[in-house]
């Protein structure tokens, strides 16, 4: 059975707290694993949320500052303690190419799985797979930082009353959707004849950042978007000032873009109240399905 869902390792900005690790995130999307900014920690995390090495396809980092990167050396040497027998990819910003292979290099152990390294140079599509496009997006941050956006391909809905008028039942059905095409008795009937376009899915990663044009080019349309909420609103120079986002600015974000489900998380250690993020994101006029989100949460990317 398919699982589209993350997993939320960590939740700190900066600092770490009693109650949140730095960062780090499993999306789950149906057989594969992508791993996005292993902050320090993260290797534990992944045993207190039943997540294993052999789950990771891929590694996703935004920029190369501690809270976003500095678990990649334990999270790099698990996968290879343990032998994953598939391959694993990183992505990461090609100017901070040292930092990651000082980080992969970080310690003395024996590589037995090959990682290979695909580095971010520019905005547009890195990878192509069967079930989605993963793209990136610069954002605007005191260093070089990349956010990341899954597009499953669009499909096609069979339409019962379609299907009825023309006919069509039984093992034709799934001739038509394999073939496209049903001649002879059937007149010649294709698939859009009988169907409409199914939007795919799209996940949208939006790490530390000010408001940029990527920002919006990555949440536009999401079905889900993680996105940091470091600060709160009446901080909002200071957010800018470290090239963060507010509460109340990701949030606007998400109603512009037409977002399903916001997951604010990357805060700060000096609220000591997470509701308040849910209330300013609220009164910043989004009113769809909201997480503030916890280390250990689960969140179901919404059905199509």
């Amino acid at each position: 059975m398919s699982v589209r869902e993350l997993v939320v390792l960590g939740t700190a900005s900066q600092v770490p707290t009693r109650h949140r690790n730095h960062n780090g995130y499993l999306l789950r999307w149906d057989g594969t694993g992508i791993l996005f900014d292993p902050g320090e920690g993260t290797q534990r995390q992944m045993l207190r949320a039943g997540v294993a090495a052999h789950d990771l396809n891929r590694i996703c980092v935004t920029h190369f500052h501690g809270d976003h990167s500095l678990g990649l050396a334990g999270v790099i040497q698990r996968i290879n303690l343990d032998q994953v027998p598939h391959p694993v990819t990183a992505h990461y910003p090609a100017s901070g190419q040292h930092f990651f292979e000082r980080l992969r290099y970080a310690t003395a152990y024996r590589e037995t799985v090959k990682l290979a390294e695909a580095p971010v140079v520019a905005d547009g599509p890195l990878a192509v797979t069967d079930t989605y496009t993963l793209e990136a997006r610069r954002l605007s941050h005191p260093v070089e930082s990349y956010g990341y956006r899954l597009v499953e391909p669009d499909g096609r809905r069979l339409l019962p009353e379609r299907l009825a008028a023309h006919g069509i039942k039984g093992p034709d059905v799934g001739r038509l959707q394999r073939e496209g095409v049903l001649d002879g008795a059937f007149g010649g009937v294709t698939l859009e004849d009988v169907s409409e376009v199914r939007r795919g899915q799209r996940f949208a990663f939006v790490m530390d950042t000010r408001l940029c044009d990527g920002v919006h080019a990555l949440a536009e349309g999401a079905d889900m978007l993680v996105i940091e909420s470091t600060f709160l609103d009446e901080d909002a120079r200071l957010a800018a000032d470290h090239g963060h986002l507010t509460a109340g600015q990701a949030a606007a974000v998400a109603r512009d873009a037409g977002v399903r489900h916001l997951v604010l998380t990357h805060f700060s250690q000096r609220y000591a109240d997470p509701a308040e993020f849910e209330r300013q994101a609220r009164a910043a006029g989004f009113t769809g399905e909201l997480s503030i989100a916890q280390d250990l949460m689960r969140v179901p990317v919404p059905k199509r």
